[in-house]
């Protein structure tokens, strides 16, 4: 039986109060679906806000300007982060715990950067840290990767880890829309923020992907060292090449294990019209898990807005109110996996003429051609590689459809997740 449903069976759900870190896009859909939901227990007793003269839709009473309102307050028993600024946040979170105070939170860059610290610091206190909707929106990934999947053995997670660059995407691909015309409109929806380079650049579903990391196989990675390629140097020649053929392009986040090697990044790729993610279309995120038992498993939900991510967070604050918290075991499993980057992959590169890579630079160089002042060059490069071309102007990297991916010289095992 799972942890989750021996909780519940000895445990009488309690009544919470709540203090709440900001009140923005998310925070304002967790006050709607908590007051629409009244089987939950728990109600928002206070709400620091950082700017005094902003106009906001409920009583001025329930407001404050101090952290130490809600940190300090011992009738709040429940802190819930949603501000954007992620050094910030973790002080909250720290003292929060270091108070006696359960903690929620969605700051996916906040948890990234001090997921491993978190954990000791649960550890010290006995407070639990529950983020759901940190990773993937509505989607329970975290819940089952934790519960479901605690004894089953995991090879490889991937999936469209974010929403804004998957509606970007949709607009561009399907409705030939301008790639500025689609942030700008993903901007207004609220699906990006007023500066997307956290979505675009890959950073967003990077730090969704190392919190995965840590309950899909048991280590803690630090971001800096999960590679990163964004879909802003997508070029109109890859949209072409790619109605052309018949692939999709998708943002892909994927982490996966090779004896006992993890590796894991974030890439464009082309994808055939098979592949299940295919039809994951405009904000929705979706999460393949491969395991030894289960085999293949598709979780597919909304990823960005106000709702979805709200909708996660008062999942967190229902699990709280049987004390729940995450036992983490994968990382009490006994195992040796070290993350590494040596990995080969094949993809396409498009830069423009001019730039200097040849076709020495691939470990296998497949095939090339020019065209409006671009060259293409297809072939199987080193991920480092790639992550270096792609920070230079005019260089495009797409992965090719089902890329086999080769760990480096201590094996030469080859996995394909993204296949169809």
């Amino acid at each position: 039986m799972s942890a989750e449903k021996n909780n519940t069976s000895h445990t009488k759900h309690r009544h919470l109060k709540l203090g709440l870190f900001g009140f923005g896009c998310v925070g304002q859909g967790l006050y709607h679906v908590l007051d629409e939901t009244p089987g939950i227990k728990a109600e928002i007793k206070r709400i620091c806000v950082k700017h005094k003269n902003k106009t906001r839709p409920l009583s001025e009473d329930l407001f404050t300007f101090s952290k130490e309102d809600i940190l300090n307050d011992p009738d709040i028993d429940v802190v819930v982060e949603l501000i954007d600024d992620a050094k910030a946040a973790f002080e909250i979170v720290k003292t929060a715990l270091q108070n006696g105070k359960a903690v929620v939170t969605a700051n996916k860059k906040m948890l990234a950067e001090h997921l491993e610290e978190i954990y000791q610091l649960q550890q010290q206190t006995g407070k639990p840290v529950l983020y759901e909707g940190a990773v993937c929106g509505a989607i329970p990934i975290i819940r089952n990767l934790e519960e479901y999947y605690d004894n089953d053995l995991l090879t490889g997670i991937e999936g469209i880890f974010n929403g804004s660059t998957n509606y970007i995407l949709t607009k561009v691909f399907e409705e030939r829309k301008s790639y500025s015309d689609a942030l700008q409109k993903a901007q207004e929806l609220g699906f990006a923020e007023s500066d997307p380079s956290l979505d675009v650049k890959g950073f967003d579903p990077k730090f969704k992907l190392v919190v995965a990391i840590a309950h899909t196989f048991g280590v803690f990675v630090k971001p800096e060292e999960v590679i990163n390629i964004g879909i802003d140097r997508i070029s109109d020649l890859d949209l072409k090449f790619a109605r052309d053929n018949g692939y999709g392009i998708k943002l892909i986040a994927r982490a996966f294990k090779v004896e006992n090697k993890v590796f894991g990044f974030v890439a464009p790729q082309f994808i055939e019209s098979t592949h299940p993610l295919y039809a994951v279309r405009n904000e929705y995120n979706a999460v393949q898990v491969q395991s030894a038992f289960a085999e293949q498993q598709l979780f597919v939900g909304k990823g960005a807005g106000s709702y979805p991510t709200g909708s996660a967070v008062l999942s967190d604050i229902s699990a709280l109110t049987y004390d729940y918290q995450y036992e983490y075991k994968k990382l009490h499993q006994p195992h040796d996996l070290k993350f590494t980057n040596r990995l080969t992959v094949e993809a396409f590169v498009s830069f423009d003429e001019g730039t200097s890579i040849s076709m020495s630079d691939f470990e296998q160089f497949q095939s090339g051609y020019a065209s409006h002042g671009k060259q293409y060059m297809v072939g199987k490069v080193s991920l480092e590689k790639l992550q270096e071309w792609s920070g230079w102007d005019g260089v495009g990297v797409i992965l090719a459809p089902n890329a086999t991916l080769t760990p480096q010289k201590e094996t030469t095992k080859s996995f394909s997740l993204a296949s169809s």
